[in-house]
């Protein structure tokens, strides 16, 4: 339990900076899901354009580090490469 009306005030901000990071963190899983299941070349690259600059704002925001996010965008390339 926070003892001061600060470290009570540092709690709820915490919570919500948690809330919202966990949402567009979340958000941008659902695109890479959605990305993995495609069969189109074109469609699949023009999402992972999107996907990239997602994560780069992620990144930026310090909400996942920068190492995840290239191996994130590595992967989700390889996968559209295969598509043809």
């Amino acid at each position: 339990m926070p003892q001061s009306a600060s470290a009570t005030k540092r709690v709820r901000q915490n919570e919500k900076r948690r809330a919202r990071n966990r949402r567009q963190l979340g958000r941008v899983r659902t695109k890479m899901k959605t990305l993995r299941e495609l069969e189109d070349a074109d469609e699949a690259s023009a999402l992972l354009n999107e996907i990239k600059s997602e994560l780069d704002r992620l990144v930026g925001k310090n909400v996942i580090h920068e190492n995840k996010a290239a191996n994130y965008k590595s992967e989700l390339q390889q996968h559209v490469n295969s598509l043809g």
